[in-house]
């Protein structure tokens, strides 16, 4: 591992990376514009220019350089001697600031970007803050590039993050830069909108408030916002995610670095995942089936009902089981699954509906779309190996339920898409009391005898595992709707435990009893402005 010197401090990095890069992850603010360690190198920002070392020629002897290097082009050796804190270096960060300064518009009051803008913060730590332009600056317009992205080129930097993330992420190279000089500006190639399903982290790294989103545009201010971190259940890769919100709910998510799954990228099916738990027809209310219609029921009554009629079902010499949804969180398959199995050891564990759309679609700079759109299949598919038989596929049980095998069936469901097959509603028809715990309405409400309104990913907490075997914990962002309690804490109560659900504890059991659970894959964090 090499180790250099940066302003007289050693700091050991990883090898063949740049000098920026080493010293952002010691902690060191360098600014920078169009450097991203997942983009290639193009030095064209020139804010993180650095003082360097250089051998005396015909000598052994190393001087300061009278030039400055662009630390993000310059690779890492052993010995090499480097400094951003010096009058030559603060200088150039000044000049180049204000240049970025001459015709960038001063709409910070109204810009989305603010609080998160690095002009906004290398303007304050590094450079003038004002300008000393007095003639006109020049004006571009508003730009829509696509279904989700505007663009205001009077604030952009040509950083060309986002055209380079297009052709080499993405793949897809929508974006480019036209004109030249003091006219270059970003815009997409005629007839071909920004629509590849990537296409919203350009404006994750745009560093300024040139690219925006338009359902998020105007909407919060960013310093009002908290944040949660979470895996995405949009596919079975188990993308990490940001979740932003408030006391008003879910407002956008971003990606959260993750080495060995998306790395700084999300796909714009998980990044818009959200809007699911704002739609209008989420089930909301708890009921039971009284003759031809509903009636209220109360979460306090829940459990001991739930308890009664699968414990007369198990004595009548019929079948119980639960069909676990490779929605839920391995915590939550596990308590569900022990609580049919404490009720009878014969209980029929069935691993539900796992949606697949298509084949995996594959990017060339590495990212992958799978087709297996559930977060948790692998997960349940180890829980229900611990568990043992009985155990039916789905279309067994299904052919049970028709021939009157079910006395009562626990079913989880959670699916963003319309999930029930129209066949499946006579079979499931003759279970005599069906438990339907759904996210949203499904045909299955007209033959259940209770209905449970369930919490989305983002109202509950737990793990997923991901198609890899990697566990994956998630936290809790936004509160449930009224009247819906989290999955999690209806299965401890189904238990008989009084107590507050905590997805780690229950963890922790899983984990004594199926060691795969054991290890959890924590992302690395980065640090400041390594972005």
């Amino acid at each position: 591992m090499p180790t250099i010197i940066i302003d007289g401090q050693p700091v050991k990095c990883r090898p063949g990376i740049p000098v920026l890069q080493a010293a952002l992850e010691a902690g060191f603010n360098i600014p920078h514009y169009c450097y991203h360690p997942g983009l290639s190198v193009v030095a064209s920002c020139r804010l993180c220019l650095m003082e360097m070392k250089v051998p005396r020629p015909g000598t052994t002897e190393t001087v300061w350089s009278p030039r400055l290097f662009p630390s993000c082009q310059t690779p890492v050796r052993d010995g090499l001697e480097v400094r951003f804190n010096s009058e030559k270096v603060r200088q150039s960060q000044r000049q180049v600031i204000e240049y970025y300064l001459l015709n960038h518009p001063l709409d910070c009051p109204i810009c989305d970007k603010a609080g998160e803008c690095y002009l906004q913060d290398y303007a304050e730590q590094f450079g003038p803050a004002t300008s000393r332009m007095v003639e006109d600056k020049i004006k571009n317009p508003k730009k829509d590039l696509g279904p989700h992205t505007l663009l205001y080129q009077d604030r952009c930097v040509l950083c060309s993050r986002c055209v380079r993330f297009c052709q080499e992420i993405a793949g897809t190279g929508e974006l480019t830069v036209v004109n030249r000089g003091s006219h270059c500006e970003i815009d997409a190639f005629p007839g071909i909108p920004l629509n590849n399903p990537l296409q919203g982290n350009v404006v994750d790294l745009c560093p300024v408030g040139a690219l925006l989103d338009k359902d998020f545009l105007f909407k919060q201010r960013v310093w009002l916002l908290r944040s949660a971190r979470s895996v995405s259940p949009a596919d079975s890769s188990g993308q990490t995610i940001w979740i932003d919100y408030n006391e008003e709910g879910i407002h956008r998510i971003r990606p959260r670095y993750n080495e060995k799954v998306n790395q700084w990228w999300i796909s714009d099916e998980a990044r818009f995942y959200w809007k699911l738990t704002q739609r209008p027809d989420r089930v909301c209310q708890l009921r039971r089936r009284e003759g031809s219609g509903w009636v209220p029921l109360s979460l306090n009554e829940l459990p001991g009902l739930l308890r009664q009629r699968f414990g007369a079902a198990a004595g009548s010499g019929r079948l119980i089981g639960a069909v676990l949804s490779p929605m839920m969180s391995c915590e939550e398959a596990f308590l569900l699954a022990r609580f049919v199995r404490d009720i009878s050891p014969q209980a029929v564990l069935v691993l539900g509906f796992v949606p697949v759309e298509g084949t995996d679609r594959a990017f060339p700079g590495g990212f992958v779309i799978r087709a297996e759109k559930c977060p948790n299949r692998r997960g349940l598919e180890r829980i229900l190996e611990h568990f043992g038989e009985p155990q039916l596929t789905l279309g067994d049980f299904l052919s049970a339920s028709a021939g009157g095998k079910f006395a009562a069936v626990y079913f989880m469901a959670g699916y963003a898409r319309p999930w029930v097959q129209p066949d499946w509603l006579e079979a499931l028809r003759r279970i005599e009391f069906l438990v339907v715990h759904d996210l949203f309405a499904s045909p299955l409400d007209e033959i259940a005898a209770v209905r449970i309104p369930g919490a989305s990913w983002a109202e509950r907490e737990g793990s997923f595992m991901n198609c890899d075997g990697l566990l994956q914990p998630f936290e809790r962002s936004a509160p449930p709707p009224q009247g819906v309690a989290p999955d999690g804490q209806l299965f401890y109560e189904l238990a008989g435990r009084q107590q507050r659900f905590c997805a780690a504890h229950v963890r922790q059991e899983l984990a004594r009893a199926i060691p795969d659970f054991e290890p959890l894959h924590i992302p690395q964090e980065l640090p400041p402005f390594a972005h």
